[in-house]
């Protein structure tokens, strides 16, 4: 399973689908055009922030039933909020999780790449001087 946001988030997101060539992918997103355009499977998840709490409690349950009833084996995000939230439910329901925090925070990790950092199988910056030997890692950069 995918999970980005609109913008930056998705793009960073097409620019490693390359690496789930012969994977079995379903992406979450927050428009359909995103779904459209690159001709990708998914679904559409509320759009939310920490300043919208009753669009984080819609996505949260959303993402929950989703989780529940497709039981991803693994999870990647370049976030924001939808995909922190659809990480999180993965990692409680068992699967391995991997957070790409990204490029555009170049001066600290954003809030979600912050929490993710609890739960995240494998935990990514984008920034080799935002790496911390307890993470989050630098392997590279999408962009």
């Amino acid at each position: 399973m995918a999970v980005a946001s609109g913008g930056g988030h998705w793009l960073q997101m097409m620019e490693l689908y390359p690496a789930f060539s012969g994977k079995d992918v379903f992406f979450i997103t927050t428009k359909e055009s995103f779904l459209k355009k690159n001709q990708v499977d998914g679904v559409v998840i509320p759009d939310c922030n920490a300043r919208e709490p009753l669009n984080l409690l819609r996505a949260f349950v959303f993402a929950f039933k989703l989780i529940r009833k497709l039981r991803p084996e693994v999870v990647v995000s370049t976030g924001a909020a939808p995909g922190l939230i659809v990480l999180f439910l993965s990692y409680w329901f068992g699967a391995k999780t991997i957070w790409v925090d990204s490029v555009a925070n170049a001066e600290r990790l954003s809030l979600s790449g912050r929490l993710a950092g609890y739960f995240a199988s494998v935990w990514l910056t984008q920034w080799p001087h935002l790496s911390i030997p307890d993470g989050p890692e630098y392997r590279g950069s999408v962009l």
